[in-house]
Formats: C-alpha cells, structure tokens, sequence
C-alpha cells in the first residue's frame, strides 16, 4: 500500500557501520504540480532543497568520522495525491530528526502526529508567518528565513537608500498574494508609502509583446521611485523591468530580491561553500538549498557540541541563547526562543552582485540586530516556547 504512496531512497551518504552515535535524518518532501509560467529559463531544480542536505551530511561527517558519529540522509518524496502523515509516521519509526519540505498545512500535519511529539522537525521549505506565530510547534524549528525576513531587508535596504515611494504589481498565486501582504506590512513598519497596487491579469504570452503591454500595464501608476513585483512563482516578473512607463528600479521578487542565499555572495567563505555544493549539484545553490543545508549543519553542531543523538538535548542546545553556528554570512547564526526561527543575514541581491546584507547598518535592536528582520517576540503570537524572548 504504502509502496504507492511514497518513495524511499537511502542515499550514499550513509552512517559508518562502526559509528558508536548514529545519527539518522531524514528528507521529507511533498512533491508539488507546478503550473506553467511565461518562461522556462529558470526550471525549478529537482533537487531543490534535498541538495543542499545531501552536501550538508557529508560536510558534516567529515567531523563526525573522528568522533564516532554517524551520519546518514533518507529521502521519502510523497506525490502530491499521496497520504503525507502516513508518509511521515513511517518516517518516526526510524528517525526523530526530520527535515519538512512542504506546503504550511501539510508540515502540521506532520508536527502534530502524536509520533512526532519527541521528534525534532525542521521546516526547510515554507515561509509563512503563521508557523512562527500562532501555529507554532515546540517540536518545529525554522531553518528558511520567514516572509516578514525577507521584505523587512528589502524595505531597509529601500529606506536606507531613500527610495520610499513605490508601487506594487502582485501575481494571481497564493504565494504571490502571501508575498504582497509581507510587502505590504514591512512597507508600513519601516516607512515605505506603496502609492498604488495593481494585479496581473495577463494570460497570454507576452514574450513578444512585453515592449507594447507592460509599459501600457503600468502607464496609470504615479510617481514613484520603485516597482515592488510579488511574483513567487516566477512567472512575469523578468517582463517588467526595463519594460515599464516610467524607468524605474523593479523590487521584490524580481530585480533586487532578497534571499536566504545566491551564488552572488562571495565574502565569508561563501566562495568555498558554492563551489563544493556545485561539485555535488552541478548548479548553483538556492535559498532552499542553504535552508536544508543549516538544517543538517545545525544538527550535527548539536550533536558534535553534545554527543548525543536525541531530539530533546539537541533541540535545548539549539535554543540555549549561547548557540552560534557560522552560515557563511559574516555573522553567527542563532535560533529565536519564543519560536525557533534561525536568526540569519538576508541578502538582498541583484542578478549579478550582492547588493548588501540586511540588517542594514543603523538598524538598532536591544538584543540582537537581526531580530530587526522579520517576527520579533511581541509581535509573535506564539506560545508553544517557554522561553518568550
């Protein structure tokens, strides 16, 4: 029955068989039906996400090899028809250390098994403001920058620069409207004026008539000194820059965007992380792929740091305030207490070059900088974590 399902495949990435502390993750991931988009230049990897864990668990056992660890990476995909928390209970009877690569609704599913009660879960794939607010779970930590992390860099970036009028163009997909409402919060908490919105109704191919029906799209708009494009789903926002009435800069999902990684960030040793992930993946890395990636490599400082294979000592290290991982970023990273998001940099970059790292210099907190981006604890509803700052 379950042969139907769903697939499982142990990957060569396995766990010495003279490991004194086996440490045995698995790669959970629903697969998704994607529709289809104005262009096919940028195919969604196969790989998207499970490449970055693949390269995570073997970083990550090179260490574990002199300390007896070791480390092994199952992946179960389940198709989109298929049964994903009887994916995921059969996951939980041979590892509590699960990485979730899923929409919202289907990643508690899984954190709310009575099975995954003593598991401990990462969410690698969906930024949703409602997994770190008030559907929040103590047994679910967040490795992809949330959303609200996102727009809040791009919104510093935009006041730090003086760009503080814009306008919105927001895409027909829920995540497209998810994005737009992050935008639109993150506008008003840093001081941006979004001057006038407007959806993309096209449904046609405007690849050979982008030069006519953009510049006509946004003719109506007033002045403004920047495009914000929610287009999640990457479907028409290469189309509007350089295509639109007035010469603007274009923001957002396209243009100047901020992510949780890009092949354009070279400083920090991030050159050497990008070409080992490139020898493996034959690609450049994503922001899902480096979600994965800390992911793992959070685990396996966890257990290096412990020497243990638990999910409650591993997840009080993670939460403990003097956790610091180094991601490549120039700064350490850190899980927040009240909901177990990874404190991370978000770079905000260009097609060719990184165009800074947020937080941007100036923007003050009385704790920790980066928790400038995104949910801070009063703004959170969530209640699951006792510690609350």
């Amino acid at each position: 029955m379950f042969r139907r399902l769903f697939t499982v495949a142990t990957l060569a990435v396995a766990a010495p068989a003279w490991a004194d502390l086996p440490v045995a993750i698995t790669y959970l991931r629903l697969e998704v039906d994607r529709p289809p988009v104005l262009s096919n230049l940028d195919p969604v990897p196969e790989d998207l996400g499970l490449a970055g864990a693949e390269i995570a668990v073997k970083d990550t056992q090179t260490t574990g090899s002199f300390l007896g660890h070791g480390y092994s990476l199952t992946v179960v995909s389940v198709p989109p028809e298929g049964d994903f928390p009887a994916a995921a209970r059969e996951v939980l009877k041979t590892s509590r250390l699960i990485l979730i690569d899923a929409d919202p609704a289907a990643i508690l599913s899984v954190a709310d098994l009575p099975q995954a009660q003593d598991a401990l879960l990462f969410n690698v794939s969906s930024g949703a403001e409602s997994l770190r607010s008030a559907d929040c779970r103590a047994n679910l930590l967040h490795t992809i920058p949330e959303d609200a992390a996102r727009t809040d860099a791009l919104m510093q970036v935009l006041q730090r620069k003086q760009w503080q009028t814009t306008v919105l163009i927001t895409g027909p997909k829920p995540a497209d409207l998810a994005f737009a409402e992050a935008l639109r919060r993150s506008a008003t908490k840093f001081g941006i004026t979004i001057a006038a919105e407007k959806e993309w109704t096209f449904d046609t191919d405007l690849r050979d008539s982008t030069m006519d029906e953009v510049p006509r799209f946004t003719q109506d708009f007033p002045d403004h000194d920047v495009i914000l494009v929610a287009d999640e789903t990457d479907d028409f926002g290469r189309y509007v820059e350089h295509n639109s009435w007035l010469p603007r800069p274009v923001a957002g999902s396209d243009g100047m965007v901020p992510t949780a990684w890009s092949p354009v960030i070279e400083s920090w040793g991030a050159v050497q992380l990008q070409n080992r992930f490139e020898a493996h993946a034959h690609r450049p890395m994503r922001g899902q792929d480096y979600a994965a990636w800390a992911a793992v490599r959070a685990i396996g400082e966890a257990v290096t740091r412990t020497n243990a294979n638990d999910p409650a000592t591993l997840r009080a290290f993670l939460l403990d305030p003097a956790f610091q991982m180094d991601g490549f970023k120039g700064r350490g990273l850190s899980f927040r207490a009240w909901n177990g998001q990874l404190r991370q940099p978000i770079a905000v970059v260009n097609a060719r070059a990184l165009v800074t790292l947020a937080p941007v210099e100036g923007f003050l907190h009385q704790r920790n900088e980066m928790d400038t981006l995104g949910l801070d604890a009063p703004e959170s509803a969530c209640t699951a974590f006792k510690d609350p700052a």
